[in-house]
This record gives structure tokens, C-alpha cells and sequence, in this order.
């Protein structure tokens, strides 16, 4: 039986000086942004299949 996910809740903390002061912090920076762009899809895909309901 497949696992329905019916709500997501996303928490993120960023200090703000230590992502300023390291260019790793960039790379970082990217593969957040990337997760939240998929997280903001995958919302959007379960909205379209509720309405289908």
C-alpha cells in the first residue's frame, strides 16, 4: 500500500555572516536552492492531483 504525504513543513536556519565569509557556502547555497525548487514541484504535483479527485 503506497504512503500518502499529505503536508510538508521545511525549517531552515542560515547564519547569514558564516555563508558571506566561504565560497563553499555558494555550492551549498545551490544545492538548497535546488531542494527547494523540487520541494515547490512536488507541492505543486500533489495540489494537481488532489484536484483530480
Amino acid at each position: 500500500m503506497p504512503i500518502e504525504i499529505k503536508e510538508l513543513h521545511i525549517k531552515i536556519n542560515v547564519d547569514e555572516k558564516t555563508a558571506a565569509t566561504t565560497a563553499a557556502s555558494s555550492v551549498d547555497e545551490a544545492k538548497i536552492m535546488r531542494a527547494i525548487s523540487e520541494s515547490v514541484e512536488q507541492m505543486s504535483n500533489i495540489g494537481k492531483r488532489k484536484k483530480e479527485r
